[in-house]
């Protein structure tokens, strides 16, 4: 039994850890990406980073990270609102990273906020 719940313990860390560099990897892509983007194909870029937002939603956050990552998804939304398009010189390229993160950030937003929902609607 104690075995059992080391071993359960032991992947639950493995898992997070996964979820944890994911959320590392899917940030620095989107910056890169954003950088690069005339050069990356936007099919596999949109991919790889709901992909990798998917991964961070299901198996990164605790309890107590939700509403934090929730308010931080919100800001980050409400901010690709705006034209950062028109700042000369780097516009472009804040337009398009702020665009990336807020396609890695949604989709774990969209895990997480269900997660929550399901959870209020249990008790």
């Amino acid at each position: 039994m104690v075995k059992a719940k080391a071993a359960f313990r032991r992947n639950n860390v493995e898992i997070h850890r996964l979820a944890h560099y994911s959320f590392f990897v899917g940030l620095l892509i989107a910056i890169i990406a954003g950088f690069f983007h005339k050069f990356i194909d936007p099919q596999i870029l949109v991919t790889t980073l709901v992909a990798l937002g998917l991964i961070v939603g299901l198996f990164n956050l605790t309890a107590k990270e939700t509403m934090p990552f929730l308010v931080a998804a919100i800001a980050l939304m409400l901010a690709g609102i705006v034209n950062l398009g028109l700042i000369p010189g780097v516009g472009l390229y804040l337009r398009s990273i702020l665009s990336n993160i807020v396609v890695f950030v949604v989709p774990g937003a969209i895990i997480v906020g269900l997660k929550t929902i399901w959870k209020l609607a249990s008790d």
